[in-house]
């Protein structure tokens, strides 16, 4: 049976299944989106590194300075770094529940719903900064977890929207995935090479994951330029982006509901 596309008249992000079950990846727009969002990724963690001397996007090295941590004793630092972890996790698991709740409850925005959370997150990230200012050090390890939670729904928006194939900021997962299909496009490259069966290169996934990566380190870029230029306003144009993004299909459910207020209300 031929799966149906979702209407254009939305944005695709409103669809009730991960995208990918209705178009390929080679959609343009979704190429747009996966690197849009791998930007943002880039801006806040290193905004973030700028702020609080630690990338909080990098679960795989917080476990492994957590296990350093623990060898030698430094009971405080380990915690705050398997705390970082588990505010991520926790980050994610909110990104998703707001998709299945909005789901549940036939909303058409649940992933815009899920930007608008964390662009209100790094809105609050502004007061983290203060403490910054004013407190010093002893502000530094609830701003990492914060920013923590907040990369974790950064990531769990574009994982979900893809059912699993994007992974907005882990740039390791998407170089390990590109060299997969640099290595299917070097093997065919032979003509000598026999042709596997379900093998082929997919070179529009090829396309979006370089160009993810391209965007994460402009991003990063961006944020480390944003950071000394403005300080933590930088955040104020990621959560404007968050904002735009998430703002059509959020006022589609709102149009909807309130023409249902009115039916019933007659």
């Amino acid at each position: 049976m031929k799966k149906t596309a979702p209407p254009r008249s939305r944005p695709f992000w409103q669809a009730d299944k991960p995208y990918l079950d209705a178009r390929p990846i080679s959609d343009f727009r979704f190429r747009l989106l996966g690197e849009l969002m791998a930007l943002l990724a880039g801006a806040i963690n290193a905004g973030g590194f700028f702020a609080v001397a630690s990338y909080t996007s990098h679960v795989t090295g917080a476990i492994s300075r957590a296990a350093d941590d623990l060898v030698l004793g430094q009971w405080q630092n380990a915690a705050t770094a398997l705390l970082g972890v588990l505010c991520f996790v926790l980050g994610a698991a909110h990104a998703h529940w707001t998709v299945l709740w909005a789901k549940r409850h036939r909303f058409r925005s649940s992933y815009g719903l899920a930007m608008w959370l964390e662009a209100f997150y790094l809105l609050l990230f502004g007061f983290f900064a203060y403490g910054l200012a004013k407190w010093g050090s002893i502000m530094v390890s609830p701003t990492v977890l914060f920013l923590c939670w907040i990369m974790g729904m950064h990531n769990t928006v574009m994982s979900v929207l893809s059912g699993g194939a994007i992974r907005s900021t882990h740039m390791t997962g998407t170089a390990t995935d590109l060299g997969v299909e640099l290595a299917k496009a070097l093997y065919y490259q032979k003509e000598s090479n026999p042709r596997l069966p379900n093998v082929r290169v997919n070179r529009p996934k090829m396309r979006l994951l370089l160009g993810m990566m391209f965007a994460f380190l402009l991003g990063g870029v961006v944020g480390a330029w944003g950071y000394h230029a403005v300080g933590h306003h930088f955040t104020l144009p990621v959560a404007a982006v968050l904002l735009m993004l998430g703002a059509h299909s959020i006022a589609h459910d709102v149009k909807i509901r309130w023409r249902w207020y009115l039916r019933h209300r007659q």
